[in-house]
């Protein structure tokens, strides 16, 4: 499943626009250090997909705590977390 199409079966509000950032490649804690700074940077009504190899745990209780909503999704080869203000 193509990166657009995992964004559109989560609940993230269509017609927005989306902003990628791929983490893949970065070892811990920088993952979440570049998708916090990136958030804070990003208008309101941007979705923010990003392309994990493993499931950001850590992240999950930050975005709860700025008010992000936030679904992800496993594939075969990394995670696509999709996150977005409601």
């Amino acid at each position: 499943m193509e990166q657009a199409a995992v964004v559109d079966a989560t609940g993230a509000p269509s017609g927005r626009p989306r902003e990628s950032i791929d983490v893949r490649s970065c070892g811990p804690p920088e993952p979440l250090r570049r998708t916090l700074e990136l958030l804070a940077d990003l208008p309101d009504e941007t979705v923010l997909v990003q392309r994990n190899d493993r499931v950001p745990q850590f992240l999950f209780p930050k975005l709860d705590d700025r008010g992000y909503a936030y679904e992800t999704v496993e594939r075969d080869d990394d995670v696509v977390t999709v996150i977005w203000r409601e």
